[in-house]
């Protein structure tokens, strides 16, 4: 539903994160807190091959590129071993990897069978998955699998550089 959110004209508000934990930041956040900045979540699991060899070095080049204009942010949204991804495990994780930015810990799901609240609200098919939000708060893209960096840049400046409505 979600998917190549940026080639679509009708942009809808994006819904809001179900977070249960922030990480590497001292306040709570939300979209409508972030609003009237672009926002960049890259939904990942740490036991993931594609997420720590591609989406998260890619984050961490966008947040040492972007920090000051796109909010960049981590969503650690777990829907498989979750024995082995525990909060503990996920904070010495960011700790050797680097990683400042902050990252949300998704909340699981009422039912032990399905996804946690975050990924189901997006519909999201796994990670990584890229989402990009404007500054007005609408889904701008939604995208599974790994993006090009190049892609990605641009879509950040184009995003920054919109006029606020």
């Amino acid at each position: 539903m979600y998917q190549d959110a940026m080639m679509n004209d009708q942009h809808q508000i994006a819904p809001d994160l179900c977070v249960q934990t922030w990480l590497n930041t001292y306040k709570g956040l939300s979209l409508e807190k972030l609003r009237d900045q672009v926002i960049a979540i890259f939904a990942f699991q740490m036991l993931c091959p594609a997420c720590v060899q591609y989406s998260l070095p890619q984050a961490k080049r966008a947040h040492a590129l972007f920090g000051q204009e796109v909010a960049i942010i981590g969503l650690h949204t777990v829907f498989e071993h979750h024995n082995a991804n525990t909060r503990e495990i996920l904070e010495a994780f960011l700790h050797e990897n680097g990683i400042s930015f902050p990252v949300g810990i998704d909340m699981p799901s009422k039912e032990s069978t399905s996804l946690p609240q975050t990924m189901a609200a997006y519909e999201m098919s796994g990670t990584p998955t890229l989402i990009l939000i404007d500054k007005q708060g609408r889904l701008r893209k939604h995208r599974f699998g790994h993006e090009s960096d190049l892609v990605l840049g641009a879509e950040l400046m184009k995003l920054v550089n919109e006029k606020s409505n």
